[in-house]
């Protein structure tokens, strides 16, 4: 089994036309991911790799849901807490943010989970009634 850095994953989906390295970089990381041979990619390196397609290359989130759901189809690919990472997946087509929304799925242990983020996570998570639910902690 091979394990995936972020950067393999970029090379392997963002064309960076221009750029001699990165064209031989994109050979290198088709072969290897279409190679067939079991894969896996850490909730780290997703948690980058939204990220690197966002912040870095200005993907927009219908793009970063494409990329990410190609992903989690390949079927000789293992993500590491799968289900989690499908969760997260669903919040983020929500409208959440990928970060918030993945840690809120790895916390489904839990019964609350606290944040200072009142308008982008707490309140639409309240809304959609997530479990578990997501609280402002507050100074007694």
């Amino acid at each position: 089994m091979i394990g995936l850095d972020t950067n393999v994953l970029a090379r392997y989906y963002i064309e960076d036309e221009g750029d001699h390295e990165a064209q031989h970089q994109r050979q290198a990381a088709r072969a290897l991911i279409e190679g067939g041979e079991a894969l896996a990619v850490c909730k780290t390196v997703l948690l980058e790799f939204e990220w690197v397609m966002r912040g870095y290359y200005g993907f927009k989130r219908k793009e970063i849901v494409r990329v990410l759901e190609h992903l989690l189809a390949l079927p000789h690919a293992e993500i590491e807490e799968r289900g989690q990472v499908e969760r997260a997946l669903s919040l983020y087509r929500e409208g959440f943010d990928f970060a918030d929304a993945l840690h809120h799925a790895a916390y489904e242990h839990c019964n609350r989970m606290a944040s200072f983020d009142d308008r982008k996570f707490s309140r639409r998570a309240k809304r959609l009634g997530l479990s578990p639910s997501v609280f402002i902690p507050r100074h007694s």
